[in-house]
């Protein structure tokens, strides 16, 4: 058990856009919850650290904190890279891009305040791994109890009585997780369980550690290559961990109902097809 540190208060302002909700709730992550009771308060655990953010007005956020840093940078500048704020969304879409794709934008400039979040590595596999053929009600659940179950208990002290909060497992807990106590967090999905400590047990001893701290020096297939070694991992996860765990902007997570707007907005010959290794 960990005793949390009272929260440090402060105000983080961000001239980007930038939509808070619809980014913590986009289904790139699981492990941040609204606080009960209190409306559009958001809580998270980063490491052993608890983060309360609440979007007062747009480009406002209130944050309260358990640490002064985070990662070693500071709250403002650990939420600036954290949501990729220090990216233009307007490099995203182009002036071309609008014109030429009228309809398409008209549908997307009211979400253009979702950023993609630079989150753990570990914890995206393990979530995203989870997230196979399920809603994200139930993920969420799942990524709670594998938390509840294997992580640190993080103990905050309040006025109103004690909160109790989980850390993400480390690979080494996992790794040493049994197959049949960890599928009652995955859906009772015994495969699943064998696959995330499979996975787990190969973190640990290195080879997709090693593939994520050289992944930006390294082209995207072979970062797919190494992770689609483990199974329970394809390439659509394997994008998923790339993109929402490594900061690769480079990839881009297709499943069924990304591939029938590939073909419906933007006439990709390809995704009229059935999604297969071949075609992905």
């Amino acid at each position: 058990m960990i005793l949390l540190s009272k929260l440090i208060d402060s105000v983080f302002r961000t001239e980007s856009k930038f939509n808070l909700e619809y980014t913590l709730f986009s289904g790139q992550s699981f492990v941040w919850s609204e606080a009960p009771d209190t409306k559009k308060y958001f809580m998270g655990i980063i490491g052993n650290t608890l983060l309360v953010l609440h979007e007062t007005e747009p480009g406002t956020i209130l944050v309260s904190c358990t640490a002064e840093t985070i990662n070693g940078l500071s709250i403002n500048e650990f939420l600036t890279w954290y949501f990729s704020l220090d990216i233009d969304v307007n490099t995203v879409f182009s002036k071309q891009f609008m014109s030429e794709f009228n309809d398409v934008w008209k549908l997307t400039e009211p979400f253009t305040g979702v950023r993609i979040m630079r989150q753990d590595p570990f914890e995206i596999m393990v979530t995203f791994m989870c997230a196979q053929g399920i809603g994200m009600h139930l993920i969420r659940r799942q990524v709670s109890m594998i938390g509840e179950r294997y992580g640190e208990m993080l103990v905050l002290d309040t006025e109103n009585g004690k909160m109790v909060f989980h850390s993400f497992p480390s690979p080494s807990v996992l790794a040493s997780a049994n197959p049949d106590e960890l599928a009652r967090c995955s859906n009772n999905n015994r495969t699943r369980a064998a696959n995330i400590i499979a996975m787990a047990r190969a973190f640990e001893s290195g080879e997709p550690a090693f593939a994520c701290v050289g992944s930006g020096a390294c082209p995207l297939e072979t970062l797919r290559e190494t992770l689609c070694k483990h199974n329970g991992i394809g390439l659509k996860i394997a994008d998923c961990i790339a993109l929402f765990g490594l900061g690769r902007f480079d990839a881009f997570p297709i499943d069924t109902h990304v591939k029938q707007y590939l073909w419906e907005w933007f006439g990709i010959e390809a995704a009229r097809h059935c999604l297969t290794k071949k075609n992905y």
